[in-house]
């Protein structure tokens, strides 16, 4: 067998070894999480925190983000039917013009959450960030995350290998942005967070002193 064709070889199997990879990873998440992913507030009991996970609150375009807006109407609705007094909204805060955990804040105030029942994240950068901290530097191993379907198996993956008892409470989806786009993000997003967490060991970026919630 000559050099270019070995190289052949390697050039075709590599696609369909990383392709089974991603399967396999996929498959894991979905598989051990799925029970944990609710679609009914009513099956919510016995846990008092709840934690958002942050996305911008305007499109590329201007608009309003409905993935924004259906979480902060789920979270509100939680609050309003006495599921949960606390809310821990984690995400980006990269600048003073781009503040996840604030507009989220601004968001709830409107619809009735007092300033009393939130406290801001502003260290979540990704999910596995606000995950983490959600433990670690608030003091919470019993939490309900608020976010979309598809987003909730890895979340709820992350959880469980911290060892924090999670289930997910799952808002409509958007249909804003083509699925499919959306959906292979999130297939790669899902593989590499096995790979953070049973591979390379990633690490949240900042945790800093714990802020356990007094409630």
């Amino acid at each position: 067998m000559t050099g270019w064709q070995r190289l052949k070889i390697v050039l075709i199997a590599l696609p369909l070894v990383v392709l089974l990879l991603i399967c396999c990873a996929n498959w894991w998440v979905i598989k051990s999480t799925e029970d944990k992913v609710l679609t009914d507030i009513k099956l919510l009991k016995g846990r008092s925190v709840a934690l958002v996970l942050g996305t911008s609150n305007k499109l590329r375009n201007g608009s309003a983000n409905p993935y924004f807006e259906n979480r902060i109407k789920a979270a509100a609705e939680l609050y309003r039917e006495g599921k949960v007094i606390h809310f821990i909204l984690s995400g980006d805060n990269r600048s003073r013009y781009y503040n996840e955990p604030n507009e989220m804040k601004k968001a709830l105030v409107l619809l009735g959450v007092p300033d009393s029942a939130i406290t801001l994240d502003r260290a979540g950068l990704r999910t596995l960030d606000s995950i983490v901290r959600s433990k670690e530097i608030f003091g919470q191993d019993k939490i309900t995350i608020i976010t979309q379907p598809f987003y909730s198996y890895r979340a709820l993956f992350i959880s469980n290998f911290y060892n924090i008892d999670a289930v997910a409470l799952v808002t409509q989806e958007s249909t804003s942005e083509a699925p499919f786009k959306v959906y292979i993000r999130e297939y790669f997003a899902r593989t590499k967070a096995v790979l953070d967490l049973y591979i390379l060991n990633t690490a949240p970026q900042h945790l800093g002193e714990k802020e356990p919630l007094s409630i």
